[in-house]
């Protein structure tokens, strides 16, 4: 079901079809904003519903109505209303096209539920019949945004699960908490607008899993750097470019949140790029995270383990070189066949979606990070050997770990 309907009025200035109007919209709107904005795409992907067009012919004139189910957040909503405005002409004739309303088809669909559920209870009989008003009343206040709790002696904006969660979604104010409660995620507290970071919010993150969750802005990025001076962050999440925590739906929160990139993933990559800061966050993190100054190779007798317990073919080191620059990964089985080869940034959803056991070992030109260990333990992988090694807070005993740093030395 549609979360929202456009209606809008068109009018032009000769007679044609109504094909004609869908493809002047089609066509004068290609573009303008990007392929993923496309309305061919839009609607091929179910964000947009099958446009609708009704007229009628008045003297030498066109007039009628458009009919746009969306499923795009309101912002896109919006965004798509304007852009149908745009449309200008229609064949060879000049043309207006103007929204008259956005119907949100929840709430409407919410009114005619309370309106039967009045119906119902008069019909059910007066002495079993609650007060009415009561239960209009009790609806709106469960359609309400839900409410933070303030948290700390800094009265942070806060969901009032922060105290009990092992996980914590760090975020930057209050209506960011709003929106993610509003989808369940009730771990997540706010900076709460403060030019420093809260003492709260540092003595929090010692102890759990920290996302930091911030918009897709220069504004996000200045958060992110701030942040990482002060607080032991696992994990990094942007929100897509230019939106904020705010407005994404829940769909668009949990496709962020599953894209969450470890933190000292994230500043090498930083490193890579020129950042100046990120060596010196870099730095700041391994000491936050009580991690020595250079990123950590496994210890002597993790390397000890591994070449008493597992024995690699004399292959794989070819294949390890054939790897470096390539951000590569490779698949192998039991015997050590080639079951697939991907891209590393595939590696983790390439995984998920395999059986148990049947991957043995994994080769890849990228990080061990955290994440991918833990889908490598769950898919019952023996084996990960990358290119160097992320910061690890925990590794499952039954998977061994080695760098190609390590096998090639």
């Amino acid at each position: 079901m549609a979360k929202y309907l456009i209606r809008a009025r068109i009018e032009v200035d000769g007679v044609v079809e109504k094909h004609d109007i869908i493809g002047a919209i089609f066509g004068q709107t290609e573009g303008l904003f990007g392929n993923e904005f496309d309305l061919r795409v839009l609607q091929d992907k179910g964000r947009i519903g099958r446009i609708q067009v009704n007229t009628k012919i008045q003297g030498n004139k066109i007039v009628g109505e458009i009919l746009i189910p969306s499923n795009l957040d309101r912002v896109e909503t919006a965004l798509l209303a304007a852009l149908i405005e745009t449309v200008d002409k229609v064949g060879p004739y000049d043309s207006s096209i103007s929204v008259v309303d956005i119907v949100d088809l929840r709430m409407e669909r919410i009114k005619k539920i309370m309106e039967r559920t009045i119906e119902i209870l008069r019909k059910w009989g007066k002495e079993k019949t609650p007060d009415v008003r009561e239960l209009i009343k009790s609806i709106q206040e469960s359609m309400k945004a839900p409410e933070p709790v303030s948290y700390g002696p800094e009265e942070l904006p806060a969901g009032p699960d922060v105290d009990k969660s092992e996980e914590l979604i760090l975020v930057e104010g209050r209506a960011d908490v709003i929106n993610l409660l509003r989808y369940g995620y009730t771990n997540t507290i706010a900076l709460g607008g403060a030019r420093r970071v809260p003492e709260t919010i540092k003595r929090l993150a010692e102890h759990k899993k920290t996302t930091l969750f911030v918009d897709g802005d220069h504004g996000g990025d200045l958060i992110i750097k701030e942040v990482l001076r002060n607080v032991k962050v696992d994990y990094i999440v942007r929100a897509p470019p230019d939106r904020e925590v705010e407005e994404l739906s829940s769909r668009e929160v949990e496709e962020a949140l599953s894209r969450k990139t470890d933190v000292f993933q994230y500043l090498e990559e930083q490193v890579k790029q020129g950042n100046k800061d990120a060596q010196f966050l870099l730095q700041v993190q391994r000491k936050l995270h009580k991690l020595p100054e250079e990123a950590g190779k496994p210890p002597e007798k993790l390397v000890k383990e591994v070449a008493e317990t597992l024995t690699l073919p004399a292959s794989l080191l070819d294949d390890v070189k054939s790897l470096y620059g390539t951000l590569e990964a490779k698949l192998y089985s039991g015997d050590w066949s080639l079951v697939k080869q991907v891209p590393v940034k595939d590696l983790v959803q390439e995984l998920q979606g395999v059986e148990p056991g049947r991957v043995y070992a994994v080769v890849f030109d990228g990080i061990v990070t955290q994440r991918l260990l833990e889908v490598a333990a769950e898919k019952q992988v023996k084996a990960l050997i990358g290119a160097r090694l992320g910061k690890i807070t925990f590794k499952p005993p039954e998977l061994l770990v080695l760098t190609f740093n390590e096998l090639t030395h």
